[in-house]
């Protein structure tokens, strides 16, 4: 039985549309761990109900340490787009951005972030800083956290003990 205080928690509720692109954002991760064996991280990029930028963690495989998924979905997203401004767009990613890729998606102006699992080292939506919804920048981002945290945090747990 939970105890008094988890029955008080409340916690962010999550559409269907959220959860189906956060399960895509799940396998671009275990594509980046089974495939390119790199740390197993998936960014999905909407807008108008539509993907428009998907990524998943690249930095071992380009030798490139700006090449995290949401930089990688931003990317795919401004090609598409024709524009480095995706407005109006939600990002799925299954692990807290950190402040890199938080600075990238406020420049970009995207409108909301939805992660999965919390970066208690570099996370930049709450965790360590509070990037994403700063008044000291001139756009915020509304931040939902902990859609499928559980399965994104196995994945990463379960790729670094392999490697230990």
């Amino acid at each position: 039985m939970a105890d008094e205080s988890s029955q008080n928690q409340v916690l962010p509720e999550f559409s269907a549309e959220d959860e189906t692109y956060m399960r895509r954002a799940l396998q671009l991760a275990e594509h980046a761990r089974d495939a390119e064996n790199e740390v197993p991280v998936g960014a999905v990029l909407v807008q108008d109900g539509q993907i428009v930028g998907l990524g998943w963690n690249r930095n071992i495989t380009l030798h490139d340490p700006t090449a995290h998924a949401e930089i990688m979905a931003l990317r795919a997203a401004g090609e598409k787009l024709a524009n480095y401004r995706i407005v109006d767009a939600t990002l799925y990613v299954t692990l807290e951005p950190c402040a890199m890729c938080a600075m990238a998606l406020v420049h970009a102006r995207v409108a909301r972030v939805v992660y999965g699992t919390m970066d208690p080292k570099t996370g930049a939506a709450g965790s360590v800083f509070d990037t994403l919804i700063s008044d000291l920048h001139n756009h915020r981002i509304e931040v939902q956290g902990g859609l499928f945290a559980n399965e994104s945090a196995a994945l990463l747990r379960d790729f670094f003990r392999a490697r230990r």
